[in-house]
């Protein structure tokens, strides 16, 4: 309790002094905290912790005005119950912290301070593995036949490779649709995609908690956000029940994909410094019906 009023205080001062002393020393401090507490409740907000977020702030709203009031009883158990802190907090949003410190990590500006690739590739090296896939997962969806890929971006995804099956091999249609054919080795799992390559399948991912999930989705759905929501990484999900090609990113699924989407998508991720947000937002679209 007394740390997080540190900071309230600290937090007040700065805000006092902006509008007592306003030099530019000032105001570019408060620019850059109101930068920092912007960005680290939008990272929560859209979690499955945004429940506890609002919990914590409901504590020390209530043990504020129980202060003032001076409900001596409640203040002390609420004092008790935060008493630890920032210690608390960072075991609760622990997923949080580690999204944002790998955001940092792989963003632009970091890559080019230490010297780490951008990963530009040239087109020739891209169209190939992009129809390879684009063909295999059209036509699994044509068939029914359930599929998961997971194309690993700047986080790397080795202790998930290592609970499956190493392949190593250059991307192919057959291939893949060998893999996910169903009642083989290896088609209940996911396949991880690395540097162009097929890196590994049967792979097991966590499962997302999310409670807005529909219901609707089955354990492979709920697979592909949930890799989503720790790494880059990004998924794409054929329906065993419905055929329907999805793509999951940063916890949010998108459906109903075409071969078209589907292309413009895969060469986004293979060329990695162009946007895709442009498109994305057209494809976003909810489908309430059964999915495997």
């Amino acid at each position: 309790m007394v740390q997080i009023r540190e900071f309230l205080a600290t937090i007040g001062a700065l805000f006092t002094n902006l509008f007592e002393h306003p030099d530019w020393h000032n105001i570019v401090d408060v620019a850059i905290l109101t930068v920092l507490i912007y960005n680290v409740i939008k990272l929560v907000m859209h979690t499955r912790s945004n429940s506890l977020f609002k919990g914590i702030a409901v504590i020390l709203v209530t043990a504020w005005i129980s202060g003032l009031l001076r409900f001596n009883a409640v203040t002390w158990l609420l004092n008790q119950i935060i008493s630890m802190g920032l210690l608390v907090i960072v075991i609760l949003f622990q997923p949080e912290f580690r999204r944002g410190l790998d955001q940092i990590g792989r963003s632009k500006i970091t890559r080019r301070v230490f010297g780490l690739p951008t990963g530009r590739k040239q087109e020739s090296q891209i169209d190939q593995p992009v129809a390879e896939i684009v063909r295999a997962m059209t036509d699994m969806a044509r068939k029914k036949i359930g599929a998961l890929i997971i194309i690993e971006r700047h986080t790397g995804l080795g202790d998930v490779i290592e609970s499956g099956t190493r392949v190593d091999a250059e991307i192919s249609a057959p291939l893949i649709e060998n893999i996910f054919e169903p009642n083989t080795p290896l088609h209940d799992g996911a396949m991880i995609i690395r540097n162009q390559r097929i890196n590994a399948a049967a792979c097991i991912l966590p499962l997302s908690e999310d409670p807005t999930i529909s219901r609707d989705l089955g354990t492979r759905h709920r697979a592909a956000i949930g890799i989503t929501e720790t790494t880059d990484a990004v998924s794409l999900i054929v329906s065993e029940e419905t055929g329907i090609i999805s793509m999951a990113r940063e916890g949010k699924l998108t459906r109903h994909l075409d071969a078209r989407s589907l292309s413009i998508l895969l060469t986004e991720l293979f060329t990695p410094d162009r946007t895709m947000y442009t498109w994305l937002g057209t494809l976003r679209r909810e489908e309430p019906e059964n999915e495997e």
